[in-house]
């Protein structure tokens, strides 16, 4: 299956940017190459540097910008990574870098990826399927409260417990391996009023939990989007493009406490930490899709994008 995936909003995203042609920019979620083609296309003696963990979507965006020569450099690791990277590459600081997060519409699509219940295959969920657990072994070895956990933190699940224990007792009688198999342990776990219910499959919520999990995908949004907060060159631009309220939730309050600066606690009349604000907000509120877009692209549905730029 070829790696496509439409660019979600992006004319705002290079706007938010304000590309400069000599600058340096870091697309963290390299994918097909689709923002980082558009982003290298404005670029006259400036570098895009391109991250991702996935050797699929290295290997097709190499191909796509492979036109552009030496004025992009490819290189595999997790963006939560990105300052040692680019102490690896030798580079400092940097005009401008570009997050959008979540699960590509290639993974979710490519069905041995085991990202989605709509096609049964092997229950990885890796981004990176060189290293880590898979969401079949975390499965098969968490205990009670940490399935629980994950199902009500990561995917917002208000029958988390039920799901848990539905996972507890099928995996004493054969593993819980295949995409299938997950979907239907979920979906025998809610009650049949509540799956009447529900607008979308019942194990989706679970799905993007697991997902989450085994990747460990929040905590290397906080890592991250911080880590490129203090890379930024003055008046560099940093924007951020989130699909559920998890991530979101994480990107605007970095950018919040980047942008008060002082830490001192409320109470007390006069400032004596002395920080500075490190950030101004280019977006108060998040951007959102236009109709056209929506109408293209599903996936444009759930996209909010937050820009802030470097002090």
């Amino acid at each position: 299956m070829s790696f496509e995936h439409k660019s979600v909003l992006l004319e705002e995203c290079l706007e938010g940017l304000d590309i400069k042609p000599d600058g340096i920019y870091v697309d963290c979620t390299l994918g097909g190459g689709g923002h980082s083609y558009h982003i290298a296309s404005r670029l006259e003696g400036g570098r895009l540097i391109g991250l991702d963990r996935d050797d699929d979507a290295l290997k097709a965006a190499g191909e796509r910008l492979s036109c552009f020569g030496e004025r992009v450099v490819l290189y595999k690791t997790n963006f939560s990574e990105l300052s040692s990277a680019l102490d690896d590459l030798g580079i400092d600081k940097v005009d401008g870098f570009l997050f959008d997060l979540g699960v590509s519409s290639y993974q979710l699509d490519t069905p041995e990826r085991g990202f989605s219940y709509r096609y049964d295959a092997p229950l990885d969920m890796r981004m990176d399927r060189t290293s880590g657990i898979t969401a079949a072994e975390l499965i098969e070895t968490a205990e009670y409260g940490e399935l629980v956990a994950i199902l009500r933190d990561y995917g917002e699940e208000k029958f988390a417990p039920q799901i848990a224990s539905a996972i507890i007792r099928a995996r004493q009688t054969s593993p819980i391996d295949t995409t299938f198999a997950l979907r239907d342990v979920v979906a025998s776990a809610f009650p049949a009023k509540a799956r009447a219910k529900e607008k979308q499959h019942p194990a989706k919520r679970s799905f993007q939990a697991f997902r989450i999990a085994v990747n460990s995908e929040l905590e290397s949004v906080r890592s991250g989007v911080s880590s490129a907060v203090d890379r930024l060159k003055s008046g560099g631009r940093i924007c951020v493009i989130s699909f559920h309220s998890l991530e979101d939730r994480i990107v605007k309050n970095i950018f919040a406490e980047a942008a008060e600066g002082c830490t001192c606690p409320r109470d007390f009349p006069v400032c004596v930490c002395g920080a500075d604000p490190k950030l101004k907000l280019i977006t108060k509120h998040p951007i959102t899709s236009k109709e056209d877009e929506l109408e293209d692209n599903s996936r444009a549905h759930s996209a909010k994008l937050r820009i802030a730029e470097r002090r």
